[in-house]
């Protein structure tokens, strides 16, 4: 037997190297190029389009606005943001799927997804453009801003374009971190935020446009056709998509943070969404805003696993929730519609998260534990709560119907941003415990591309993982290319108090990383079986031995092996500062737009839903 002791500054775990940091010079050259020639062509365009010297692209607008019935403003940029968040959501899930086979990049340019992505989100950008390029002799709305004596833009267009320029701003700031902090191959980066949180957010601005739109719509009813509506629809569960991408990590089954946080952001999304949806567009929109954001989850899953070779993914139905919420609509309570936002999120994080549970115990990796209720209970609920009372402002907004009180609205908003901040804070608490030790016995098994074992391991203390843990499993990952999808993940057997073993073989060999992992309530520590060596970021190698006691250590060290842990601590806090500030202007941004929306619209007919209800 070998004694082993791994702590966060070991050697074996991770070192100061080049290809942990930043991006080659060259790749950053060539992205900022490209950027500015984009840049350029974009204000040429939009130069020779307000002087009527190319007519094409008002050509192309009047198309879209025939097929769409609406303004030309809106209707180009509304085909044009279809193509761009399929785009960017695609090159997103592929990305995060080869970073989990694979590994990290060797820059932005040298991962396929990332191609995909970058597209997605200069369109992004470009679509928020178009809706402030494309008025030339109109006011876009009532509430559109005034740029110049005889140009104003809507809105929706200026947040689109905010959106997606707060994301692309992610990109150069990412390259700053990681030459910083090196290369943290998590999906919860700071920088990583920005840059799914601009495009999911931007789904906001988009439902503000087409209400735009709508309100400069010539005629007396401004009732959408039935193809209009489903668009629509779809249209929220794009926005359902974008506020659940936070939790991709556990819907690929390597979330790196504690299980608790699942059930919270998934009441969030939900309630948010789908009361805005009801209450936006009536009877069933909920459920069909459900379903087309499962028929794209589940497109891209299958083009991006089975198609392209790479981990596949599974994702949450929020289908219970979506029932809750119309069943409750059939009651009074719709006709307060704050009170209705809040007590569909109550139902959401309660009722609905247990119906999902049925779902998440039915396909994802890691079931949720009954032990995990209270906790996650104590932090869902006030979030979706709060989220579905801000629905119900957005909801209100898009159905003419105004906004409470300036003092209540916005006390609905800061608390939701505070209540999510809180409770995210508190999911992110983890503790590793001291003096704890895993000793592992493998046994060869047969070769598959190389050594395969089969472990038994004793935990010491043995109440370390608890009766009823979020995991106690083998994560085997990154071990592509060539070698299937690059990941595992086996849940241990549990044979006696303390002892565990594998169901099947797990990889020993290659580029594969191999670790034993343990979560229960705050408890969330690992132990590594075999690390690679890794000249890029100067790493000893690991070797996988016969049998070892290894001490557990936080995950953090061994799942962002590139993380560079040697500066001071002050200066990630003023990182991560940075990113929040950039976080809260564009929310701010976004309250802003729909209160201006509000204030201009109130009271004017243009629901474009199936039903009509006095609001108090």
């Amino acid at each position: 037997m070998s004694q082993v002791t791994v702590t966060p500054s070991s050697p074996i775990l991770a070192q100061s190297g080049g290809e942990g940091g930043g991006a080659a010079f060259d790749q950053i050259i060539g992205i900022s190029v490209a950027t500015a020639i984009i840049t350029v062509g974009l204000l040429w365009i939009a130069y020779l389009h307000r002087t009527r010297k190319i007519t094409w692209l008002q050509t192309t607008a009047d198309t879209a606005a025939r097929a769409l019935d609406r303004p030309p403003w809106v209707a180009l940029p509304l085909v044009t943001f279809v193509g761009t968040i399929l785009t960017a959501f695609f090159g997103f899930i592929w990305d995060v799927s080869l970073h989990i086979g694979r590994g990290r990049d060797d820059g932005p340019l040298a991962n396929p997804a990332h191609y995909f992505i970058l597209v997605g989100l200069f369109l992004l950008f470009i679509t928020g453009m178009l809706a402030m390029i494309l008025p030339r002799d109109e006011k876009p709305g009532p509430a559109a801003i005034k740029i110049t004596r005889t140009w104003y833009v809507p809105v929706g267009g200026v947040l689109v374009a905010g959106a997606g320029l707060y994301a692309l701003i992610g990109f150069p700031l990412d390259d700053v971190w990681h030459r910083i902090f090196g290369q943290d191959v998590t999906l919860w980066g700071p920088t990583h935020l920005m840059l799914i949180g601009g495009a999911g957010l931007s789904l906001i601005g988009v439902l503000l446009l087409d209400y735009e739109g709508r309100m400069a719509t010539p005629g007396d009813t401004k009732q959408d056709s039935r193809l209009i509506w489903f668009l629509r629809c779809g249209t929220f569960g794009g926005l359902l998509i974008g506020l659940s991408v936070f939790q991709i990590e556990y819907d690929f089954g390597v979330e790196q943070f504690r299980l608790v946080l699942q059930p919270m952001m998934i009441a969030g999304a939900a309630a948010f969404t789908l009361v805005a949806a009801r209450i936006v567009l009536g009877p069933f929109a909920a459920i069909v805003a459900v379903a087309v954001a499962g028929i794209v989850r589940a497109i891209t899953a299958l083009m991006v696993g089975p198609v392209l070779g790479a981990p596949t993914n599974v994702f949450e139905l929020c289908l219970g929730a979506a029932v809750l919420i119309e069943l409750l609509a059939l009651t009074p309570l719709i006709k307060n519609r704050v009170a209705f936002g809040a007590v569909g999120g109550l139902l959401v994080a309660t009722v609905g998260l247990w119906l999902e549970s049925l779902w998440i115990d039915a396909v994802y990796i890691y079931p949720w534990p009954t032990s995990m209720w209270p906790e996650a209970l104590a932090m869902a609920v006030p979030v979706g709560i709060a989220a579905g009372a801000c629905g119900a402002l957005l909801g209100r907004v898009l159905r003419s119907e105004g906004l409470p009180r300036p003092a209540i609205s916005r006390t609905i908003v800061v608390a939701t941003v505070v209540v999510i901040a809180g409770a995210t804070a508190n999911g992110l608490v983890a503790t590793v415990p001291e003096n704890a030790t895993a000793t592992i016995a493998l046994t060869e098994a047969a070769p598959d591309g190389g050594r395969m074992v089969d472990a038994e391991v004793r935990i010491d203390p043995p109440d370390l993982a608890g009766d009823d843990p979020a995991w106690v499993s083998i994560l085997s990952w990154q071990g592509g290319p060539g070698l299937g999808n690059g990941f595992t993940v086996d849940r241990l057997e549990r044979t006696g108090p303390g002892t565990y073993r594998t169901h099947e073989p797990v990889p020993v060999h290659g580029t594969w990383k191999t670790l034993l992992r343990v979560q229960d309530g705050r408890t969330m520590t690992a132990v590594p079986i075999y690390l690679p060596s890794d000249p890029g970021i100067g790493a000893e190698e690991l070797p996988a031995v016969a049998s070892s006691t290894r001490d557990f250590v936080p995950e953090i060290t061994i799942l962002q092996r590139e993380r560079n842990f040697d500066h001071p601590s002050w200066l990630f806090g003023a990182a991560s500062l940075v990113v929040l500030v950039c976080t809260l202007a564009l929310i701010t941004a976004l309250a802003w737009g729909a209160g201006r929306i509000s204030k201009y619209t109130q009271g004017q007919a243009a629901t474009g839903t199936r039903e009509d209800v006095t609001v108090t």
